[in-house]
């Protein structure tokens, strides 16, 4: 189990996860570790060979589609339409509200179904508001 929270965090540090979505594939460790899921136990790495094995924790980011998403390209174009669909934030965020801000980072988290790199993500929209 050690091993694979040890991966888990890697994947957190590397950006594949956000902290959010780890909760959520620790989760899914767990509920397999106490099934008895051998397929995937929380207690080493899955079924597959050593040489090029896969870990628990990749399969269960693979599996439900838990990758966060850091493509710059993709979040700009996910930006774009949440800038176009909330004009009101965007002038609020203009006139000096904050609280602006924070809805339309909301506002595209829920549209990458919280998948968004969240750092990134702020960091493109603050881009783009000040252009």
């Amino acid at each position: 189990m050690a091993d694979q929270l040890a991966l888990l965090l890697q994947r957190i540090a590397d950006g594949t996860v956000s902290n959010k979505i780890a909760k959520e594939v620790f989760a899914e460790m767990w509920t397999r570790g106490k099934s008895g899921d051998k397929t995937g136990s929380i207690t080493g790495v899955s079924t597959v060979g050593a040489a090029g094995s896969v870990s628990l924790v990749d399969e269960i980011i693979e599996a439900k589609g838990l990758k966060q998403i850091s493509d710059s390209g993709a979040l700009e174009a996910i930006i774009d339409e949440v800038l176009a669909a909330n004009a009101k934030s965007v002038e609020e965020f203009r006139a000096g509200k904050e609280k602006a801000f924070n809805a339309l980072i909301g506002q595209a988290m829920k549209a990458t179904k919280g998948k968004a790199n969240p750092g990134q993500l702020t960091d493109l929209l603050k881009k783009k508001l000040a252009s």
